[in-house]
Order: C-alpha cells, then sequence, then structure tokens
C-alpha cells in the first residue's frame, strides 16, 4: 500500500453512514446482501463490522438504523486501487484523524451531509466506471437485520504482549503511558505512575464539563494503530493494521506468547501486609494480612484482575467499615466486602472461591456446603496469628520485617502437615444385596488427591492439614484420623424426618457417582466397576 499505510481497525466512529461495499465487493456477498432476513447464511459473520453506536454518544438517537461497513474489505479495495487511509481519514498533526473526512466532530446536519456526499458519490463513480461497488440508496445501508453479523472478538493486552511491547520500545515507557494536566491541558509522563490505560479509558467516552476523556476503544486504535503504520511504514516488524489481526479469535491464537515473562517494573514489593488505612488500630480489631505479591502476580495476566481502579492501596478507594473516609468518592463497597466477597472474582474470597471449580478440587467442593467451604478455610490462615510453640519471629516483627519472612513461615510454620494414618483399603459393606462388599481403594484416593494439591500451591496452603483433605467426604464430623462411619448418619432408608439427609445408598452414589461426574472419572460410573456381582445360591 501507498506510504505503508492502511486504514485503522476502529474506524467505527468515523465511517458513520457508512460506504458499504465500496470498490470491488464479489458477486457472492453481494447476492447475499439481497436475500430476505430469515435466510441469513450464518457464514457471513466478519470480524471488521463497524457499528457506529459511539456515535450515539454525540448524537444521541439515529434516525434509521445504523447501517453495516467492512473496514478490511474497504481496506483491500484502497489497495488495488493504489490508494491509502487518507482516502477517507484527513491529516491530523501528523497522525490520521479517526473521524470520516473531518476533523472535529460537527453537526448533525453536517455529519449527514458528509457522510452521504462522500459515500455515495464514491459508489456511484465506481459503478460509472462498471465497477461492483456498494449501495447508492439510504435503505440499502441502513437496514434493520443485516445480513453480516460481526463476530469480533474483544482484545486487550496481557503480560506476556506487554512485555513484548516494553522490549520492541527499548523500556521507553513514555511511548504509551501518560497523564494528563487539566492546567496546560497537555499530556505527560509520570514515572513510576504507570498503570492500564482503562484505568482513565473507559468503555464509553466520559465527558466531565468541557473536558472528554476518549473511550478505551478510541484511544487504543488512535495511538496502536498509528504506531504499527509508521512502524511499518519503516518496512519494520509491526503488529496488525487490520480489523482481524486483533478481532478474530483464530488470530488471536496465533499472537506469539512470552513463555517466562519478566516482572513488570513497577516497584511493588515481593511480599506485603494488606494495608486498612487504620494506623491507629481504632477500627480494625483483625489481625493483619500478609499478601505475596510476588505469587498472586504469577497466576495472573493482568494487575487489573486486583487493582480495578488504580495500583494504589485498596484502601485508598475502599474504607473500613465504621469510618467516614472515601465518602466523597461515591464508594459503597466497604474493605472488608471488597477481599471477602463470594461469587466475585476480584475479591480475594471470590477468586479463591473460583479455584474449587477446577477440575481437580470440584469433585470435593462441588458437593460440600458453603459453611464446611468456610471453615476449611478458616480467618486465621489470611489474618495470622503464628503457633508459639513454632516460632514467635510473625507477632515481635515489625511490618517490613514481617513481610520479608513471609515465604519462610508459610513454608516452615504454615505448610502442609501430614500426620494421618488413614488406611489403606476400606470394605463397604451397607450396600451387600444384589452385588459383593465393595473394596473401596481409600489410600489410593487419598494419595491421589494429595498428588493434584501438590500441583496448587493454592491448595497446599488452605488444606494444611491431612484431615482438611477428609471434609471432603466426612462431612459434619470431627475432624479426627478416625471419623464415624456414614452409616451412623446416613440410615438404611432415608430419614423421613429430614428429607434433605440422604439414606447410606443414596449418599454413597451421591458422593462417589458425584465426584467422579464433576472429575472426568468415567471409568468409574457404571455399576459393575466398583460392584462385582453377587453369586446367587443354588
Amino acid at each position: 500500500m501507498v506510504k505503508g499505510k492502511s486504514l485503522p481497525i476502529g474506524a467505527g466512529i468515523l465511517v458513520g453512514i457508512v460506504i458499504l461495499l465500496i470498490f470491488g465487493m464479489d458477486n457472492f456477498e453481494v447476492e447475499a446482501l439481497s436475500k430476505a432476513p430469515d435466510q441469513t447464511p450464518s457464514y457471513l459473520y466478519r470480524p471488521d463490522v463497524i457499528d457506529f453506536d459511539m456515535l450515539k454518544d454525540i448524537y444521541k438517537k439515529f434516525e434509521k438504523p445504523t447501517a453495516v461497513f467492512l473496514h478490511d474489505q474497504h481496506t483491500d479495495a484502497l489497495e488495488k486501487k493504489n490508494k491509502d487511509c487518507t482516502t477517507c481519514h484527513l491529516d491530523k498533526n501528523g497522525s490520521m484523524s479517526l473521524k470520516f473526512m473531518r476533523i472535529k466532530d460537527v453537526s448533525r446536519e453536517e455529519l449527514t451531509k458528509i457522510y452521504c456526499d462522500n459515500c455515495t458519490k464514491c459508489h456511484a463513480e465506481t459503478l460509472a466506471a462498471g465497477e461492483t461497488a456498494g449501495p447508492v440508496k439510504c435503505d440499502d445501508c441502513h437496514r434493520e437485520r443485516p445480513d453480516i453479523q460481526s463476530s469480533r472478538v474483544e482484545f486487550g493486552f496481557d503480560k506476556s504482549l506487554h512485555f513484548r511491547h516494553y522490549r520492541a520500545q527499548k523500556n521507553q515507557c513514555d511511548r504509551c503511558h501518560h497523564e494528563y494536566d487539566t492546567k496546560s491541558q497537555k499530556l505527560f509522563y509520570a514515572k513510576g505512575k504507570e498503570g492500564t490505560c482503562r484505568y482513565c479509558h473507559k468503555k464509553e467516552t466520559q465527558r466531565d464539563g468541557v473536558e472528554k476523556m476518549t473511550s478505551m476503544r478510541l484511544a487504543s486504535h488512535l495511538a496502536c494503530i498509528d504506531c504499527h503504520q509508521k512502524t511499518v511504514a519503516k518496512k519494520m516488524d509491526a503488529g496488525p493494521v487490520r480489523c482481524a489481526g486483533c478481532h478474530d479469535a483464530q488470530e488471536q491464537l496465533k499472537i506469539e506468547k512470552v513463555e517466562r515473562v519478566p516482572r513488570l517494573k513497577r516497584g511493588q514489593p515481593d511480599n506485603a501486609l494488606i494495608q486498612t488505612g487504620d494506623k491507629k488500630g481504632s477500627i480494625s480489631t483483625m489481625m493483619r494480612v500478609p499478601f505475596s505479591h510476588k505469587a498472586h502476580e504469577e497466576y495472573n495476566d493482568t494487575c487489573r484482575v486486583c487493582h480495578l481502579a488504580s495500583l494504589e492501596s485498596c484502601a485508598t478507594c475502599h474504607p473500613l467499615a465504621g469510618s467516614n473516609k472515601n465518602v466523597e468518592k461515591g464508594t459503597e463497597i466497604s474493605l472488608e466486602t471488597a477481599f471477602h466477597k463470594r461469587g466475585h472474582q476480584s475479591s480475594c474470597t471470590g477468586c479463591h472461591e473460583s479455584k474449587q471449580q477446577e477440575k481437580a478440587c470440584v469433585g470435593c467442593h462441588g458437593s460440600m456446603t458453603g459453611n464446611l467451604q468456610k471453615e476449611s478455610s478458616s480467618c486465621l490462615r489470611c489474618h495470622m496469628v503464628p503457633l508459639p510453640e513454632r516460632t514467635g519471629e510473625l507477632s515481635t516483627s515489625k511490618a517490613a520485617k514481617m513481610a520479608r519472612l513471609m515465604p519462610r513461615l508459610w513454608k516452615e510454620t504454615f505448610g502442609p502437615i501430614y500426620t494421618v494414618d488413614s488406611p489403606k483399603t476400606v470394605i463397604i459393606k451397607d450396600l451387600v444385596d444384589q452385588y459383593e462388599p465393595v473394596e473401596y481403594p481409600h489410600g489410593k484416593v487419598f494419595d491421589s488427591m494429595v498428588k493434584q494439591m501438590d500441583r496448587s500451591k493454592l491448595a497446599q496452603y488452605f488444606h494444611y492439614e491431612d484431615t482438611t483433605l477428609c471434609r471432603g467426604c466426612h462431612h459434619n464430623t470431627p475432624v479426627t484420623g478416625k471419623p464415624p462411619r456414614c452409616a451412623n448418619c446416613h440410615g438404611k432408608p432415608f430419614n423421613t424426618d429430614d428429607l434433605f439427609r440422604p439414606g447410606i445408598m443414596g449418599s454413597f452414589h451421591q458422593q462417589c457417582i458425584g465426584c467422579h461426574q464433576k472429575m472426568g472419572v468415567e471409568k468409574y460410573l457404571s455399576c459393575t466397576a466398583c460392584h462385582k456381582e453377587r453369586k446367587k445360591e443354588s
């Protein structure tokens, strides 16, 4: 392409009413567009479909349905005619404007004229030259049910892609990271305060008085595509300049992954104490929580998993219950809730619970009640009070020293302890009728659970005693090496006074087969996989 340029991926805001099939859409797709709505072919899904919903932020409501615009197809058509992005996008201080045939926003009437005059004129001229072109009638673009649908997949940086850019830019963080000075109304680089672009650039364009913060979609296309195009123009390797390069599901799978990504250089400590903002200790009564920052980074692709709004302490936005702090920010979620909210991926408890649904864990956790799960990961596993017979270092150390001690203390003081002498085989006679007693390989199952747990530091940390593992099956019983028999609670027939407590046969099948199903152990789902048929007496 001339000057190494190509149309920007996110020209959604620029191409408004839409040039539907500019030069050279092949006859196959033109024919498909003429089909009735109920005959929409399933194969007409593309990642380069541009919608114009973002224009509603400026012009509120459209009079007609938004048009369908195929950006990559227009790019290809322009390349064949040796034309580049400036055909549609004007130059703005050395970079392309993301707006179609204009630099600034204009009135609704002016915008309509810009699109209608330019798009239909181009289509009409192309048709007059005897070539295939897009529509020249309004309703052919603005259709209630267009035959071409978007298959666009969201795209964002993970730590691998961030490191590749960091390396390519030779550690010049200021090439991407900036803040906005309201006084000078200019961007500047704040060293040591780098954060994700999404902290400022939200999903939708934000307007605060006369100030405007562009959406993440527009900001990324404005910066990223411009950089890629200028790099391509220098005949150097660069990232995608086409929609499909980032937003096609199959293309995303082809993106190179760095196996061992160095830690982000942001001055974060390896280990720290969770800050509550209660320096005098007058509000918070729980022991402070040591936190391995380095270990958690290894398991996540982005800091935003935990730091939703900024890279500051959680207490910056979430105040302690009973505190008037941050009321002016409109914060409604307390610090305690932010850490312990169940079912929310960004809270500690919610994230840990989501891991319980993984294949290696769901066999036990899928059938455990909420109370049992809460008990198995007690408060003191995080709000630490060291065992006095083991060490007194944790309670006597100052905050900084305490944080540094944590890796060794977690391993030596709070690591898993396995002392229960569990039986290798258990004979289950409760179901003897049509079948022989079941020889349950208790030791083999227990050892398998321990091996699964050894693959997860999180599991090791919370299953710090082997009796904790026992609770997966032996629930509602004392945590000992010799739990009561199942039949002590589950009678031969079910208890009519407690319909939620199954009988002995139901309890075994619900527990065992349920676990096998959840963990995908298909070998032990049939009756004869566990039971040998009993020989009939002659």
